[in-house]
């Protein structure tokens, strides 16, 4: 990855097919059981999986693959570059999704965090989220359990996403 200044603003775009080695470079350095190509490949197949991606200069430095689903959006799959860590990136791209949200319709956020990815923990928390419940031995590759956590939009929130300023004439 070329040196990047870190504190550049980032973009965030939809995710498209040459992004991938850049998202399964940032998935291997970020976890310890990666998602494959194929396992990316498959899920974006389907009809409510959507991927975005923060770039900086031109370079893909964080990604996110989330579901559609009628009353939620669920985080499939969130990293950002080890090297762009705890620079906004990973916090545009939940804004960004956060602002898709609406009162009336998909109101909420979740997804499952490993109990022992502390730092995914306390970043979400840091975000609005909220652990609401555990789930046991949840995944395949470790007996490993995992936090669900869940963000909510507030009446307020809703209240200003549903009803934009009103331009004024002048």
């Amino acid at each position: 990855m070329p040196s990047i200044d870190s504190h550049q603003a980032c973009h965030i775009r939809w995710m498209i097919r040459r992004d991938m080695p850049s998202v399964l470079e940032i998935e291997n350095r970020s976890f310890e059981f990666p998602w494959t190509e194929d396992e990316f490949i498959r899920c974006l197949r389907q009809r409510d999986c959507i991927g975005m991606v923060a770039e900086k200069c031109e370079e893909v430095v964080g990604f996110m693959i989330y579901e559609l689903h009628k009353s939620r959006i669920h985080i499939l799959s969130f990293a950002v570059h080890p090297e762009f860590r705890r620079n906004g990136v990973g916090s545009a791209m939940v804004e960004k999704l956060i602002t898709k949200l609406a009162y009336q319709r998909r109101n909420r956020i979740m997804l499952e965090v490993r109990e022992t990815n502390l730092d995914a923990q306390l970043f979400f928390r840091r975000l609005g989220f909220r652990a609401t419940g555990v789930l046991r031995s949840f995944y395949e590759d470790t007996p490993e359990d995992a936090f669900l956590m869940q963000y909510r939009q507030s009446v307020e929130e809703a209240d200003a996403s549903d009803h934009p300023p009103q331009r004024r004439a002048g």
